[in-house]
């Protein structure tokens, strides 16, 4: 009897082998050698048309992407070098080979668009192994593409919710340095990633750019944070000593070195022995003699035996965390050195000429190396030292309204309140923490707490705060909305920051539906948006003022140092944009700016009030009524030093403070002034209104409206105020 199978059993083993194919497991490779196996270069993506052949360098970071005991991977690369096309590799290997959820994130949805039909759909039509695995009769899109076991997520990295609801094992940000710094009010976008893969058995970050301005670089501070640094070096054919390919320059002896302007005689001059080689000695060597290693010479990567050795050659574990740096356009075959020295001089004649624009480019893009920009910032020692003896929720003479701003984080509100006096002088009153859940109603109940808090005037005076700004850019939108939208005729204003360059502190307000409760409330809120960076030039302006009077800003010496770390985080910034370069606030990677958006916000609440168009004589009436000529309480004990400089010049405006103030506002503002409401000084009444009618609020304890007015001679000093409830966190 013959055992030979049947035409219908070899069909059906067939299929069963066929249906089974994607679900066979392959025998592990690293990403290099898979790579040469498998990926193809398409032709609309690539100069030439075929299979892969990866070059001796790439081999290092490909190899470190795909090796398990490496978690986080970060690339410093110049233009020309081929990153991307590694970074292809690697979503096809993750697809077909290891079967690992992936994530790409770029750092807008034009650049995922893009990236996705010049670069993702190619790929997928000719790489014969990601056709086996692709599901069949599945709609892909233009963010998620299907395979057996797998998917691929294609996102813009400008939204928050870019980064949520999603669970991966290998998270990707192409062009890390041109993500924003922080996203939308939540965090910087490589700590949004990196959220992505937690509970993965084998979680993988990559992320890689060309760099741009330092100290203001996401690259830059994931290379600090890096457990080793590596550079591709090379062996002299001279001497026999390693080293990296180097720039130079003209201060040093070696690198690249040319004759006069003639570019065609550039040469590697060795750093150990001076002597010198071609690109085409380079390239001689650049697989044979060439190998990556660490700053520290611990650690070096065999990319042919695909091992991590130590400087001994003995086979070790691979770090955590490796930073590939400065792979610069002198390593790559596809850039000649000699046009890297004609881009060179051409840029350098153009910055003598004052357009530096050239010169930028070929630092970041082709020596990989970071732009030192020269850049306007606060500098947070200079502001610390200028700080005065006053106390928190004292008010020291020449301070007569006080505005506070709000941001909310996940969980915490912080809060920062601040006097303004004549000429817009300031001064700190209160930085405070007050730690909440946001999403819980309840918790918003600190805020009114905070917003009843008595404060102390050098002068005698009770005040408390005139006007309240709450962001509501972050993750509890429609809870700042609901709030707000309570507590508007209160003078609390919703706001959202607006980094278009010009746009006015305070613009006209756009009505926005509320989602609380389950139901929509419609036109539930007015939702102001504040020209954040015009708000930060500002200032920026006033805390470069050196002398007390008109702008200048004071601090008290009970707030602590990390208030003015915040307050001096960002930094004004040159940027390249279409059509000329742009100045921007920038945040450096990890820092916190929470007190500067609060003063951002205070800010908006003097426009609000009006008190940047307020002449002479409306401060004058102010201050009779806030601090009449009985002197300063405080003046003795608390050594303040100078009085607000008086602001002689003035333009003619309305007498009425509601006429201060643009149209759509004055159904918030107040009448004049009544000077016959003045109080004694000593009296601890509630304050009036400085600038606005005071507004009843039931949660507060009444004041007394009157009391027996003590002779000067005998007047006490002022008593501690109980603060209505609200107990200020300790920072």
């Amino acid at each position: 009897m013959s055992l030979a199978p049947s035409e219908t059993q070899r069909a059906v083993i067939a299929a069963t082998v066929t249906g089974l194919g994607p679900l066979k497991m392959e025998r592990p490779q690293p990403l290099s050698a898979w790579a040469e196996d498998n990926f193809y270069l398409s032709p609309e993506a690539s100069h030439t048309q075929g299979e892969w052949k990866a070059y001796p360098f790439q081999k290092g970071w490909m190899d470190a992407f795909s090796n398990d005991d490496i978690e986080e991977v970060t690339v410093r690369k110049a233009k020309r070098v081929g990153y991307t096309k590694t970074l292809l590799a690697f979503i096809a290997y993750n697809a077909a080979h290891r079967r690992r959820k992936q994530a790409l994130w770029m750092p807008t949805d034009d650049d995922r668009d893009s990236f996705v039909k010049s670069e993702i759909e190619p790929m997928l039509r000719d790489v014969t192994a990601l056709k086996a695995v692709t599901v069949p009769g599945k709609e892909d899109t233009m963010k998620l593409k299907s395979f057996f076991g797998s998917v691929l997520h294609l996102l813009g990295g400008k939204a928050a919710r870019a980064y949520r609801r999603i669970t991966v094992a290998v998270a990707i940000l192409d062009e890390a340095s041109a993500f924003d710094a922080k996203i939308e009010k939540s965090s910087d976008p490589i700590t949004l990633a990196r959220g992505r893969l937690e509970g993965a058995p084998f979680p993988k970050l990559v992320a890689g750019s060309t760099v741009r301005i330092k100290d203001f670089d996401h690259i830059e501070y994931r290379e600090k944070n890096a457990d080793v640094r590596m550079r591709y070096n090379v062996v002299c054919p001279h001497c026999d000593a390693e080293h990296p390919l180097l720039w130079g320059g003209r201060k040093v002896r070696h690198g690249f070195k040319w004759d006069g302007y003639d570019h065609d005689t550039v040469r590697h001059v060795c750093p150990h022995c001076h002597e010198s080689i071609t690109q085409a000695d380079y390239l001689r060597i650049w697989d044979t003699r060439a190998m990556w290693v660490s700053e520290c010479g611990r650690y070096r990567y065999d990319h042919d035996l695909h091992v991590w050795t130590d400087a001994q050659g003995v086979v070790i574990r691979a770090p955590r965390h490796v930073a590939f740096v400065e792979m610069w356009s002198g390593y790559s075959p596809q850039r000649a050195w000699s046009d890297i020295v004609r881009e060179f001089l051409e840029a350098t004649t153009k910055a003598k000429a004052g357009d530096t624009a050239p010169l930028e480019g070929f630092i970041n893009e082709t020596l990989a190396q970071y732009w030192e920009a020269v850049v306007e910032r606060a500098d947070e020692h200079a502001l610390s030292r200028r700080a005065e003896a006053y106390r928190r929720f004292t008010v020291p003479y020449g301070g007569l309204v006080l505005v506070t701003g709000v941001d909310v984080q996940d969980n915490r509100f912080e809060v920062v309140t601040w006097a303004v006096g004549r000429g817009e002088e300031m001064w700190c009153i209160d930085y405070s923490v007050i730690y909440a859940n946001p999403a819980d109603e309840r918790d918003w109940a600190h805020l009114d707490a905070y917003r009843q808090t008595i404060f102390q005037h050098a002068s005698g005076q009770a005040m408390k705060i005139e006007a309240m700004a709450v962001d509501t850019g972050g993750h509890f939108t429609h809870q700042a909305y609901n709030y707000c939208r309570q507590r508007e005729r209160e003078r609390v204003f919703a706001v959202r920051g607006d980094p278009q360059p010009s746009k006015m502190v305070k613009s006209k307000a756009t009505v926005q539906d509320v989602n609380w409760g389950g139901k929509i409330i419609k036109k539930g809120v007015r939702l102001w948006y504040v020209g954040t960076d015009t708000a930060k030039d500002l200032i920026y302006g006033r805390l470069c003022v050196e002398k007390p009077g008109a702008g200048y800003v004071h601090f008290s010496k009970d707030l602590p140092h990390e208030f003015y770390t915040q307050l001096t985080a960002e930094a004004r910034v040159p940027q390249r944009v279409a059509g000329g370069e742009a100045y921007r606030w920038i945040k450096a990677p990890g820092a916190r700016n929470e007190v500067l958006d609060c003063t951002v916000y205070a800010v908006f609440c003097t426009h609000m009030l009006g008190l940047h168009l307020y002449t002479g004589k409306m401060w004058q009436r102010l201050e009779s009524i806030v601090q009449p000529p009985n002197g300063d309480l405080f003046a003795g004990s608390q050594q303040q030093e100078t009085a607000p400089a008086d602001v002689s010049r003035e333009t003619h405006v309305p007498e009425s403070a509601s006429e201060n103030v643009p149209r759509e506002t004055q159904s918030l503002e107040t009448a004049p002034v009544d000077v016959s409401r003045e109080k004694h000084p000593t009296q601890l009444a509630p304050a009036p209104s400085a600038v606005l009618p005071p507004v009843p609020s039931p949660a507060a304890a009444p004041l007394p409206s009157s009391a027996p007015a003590k002779p000067a001679s005998v007047r006490r000093p002022i008593q501690r105020l109980s603060r209505q409830a609200f107990s200020p966190k300790s920072w």
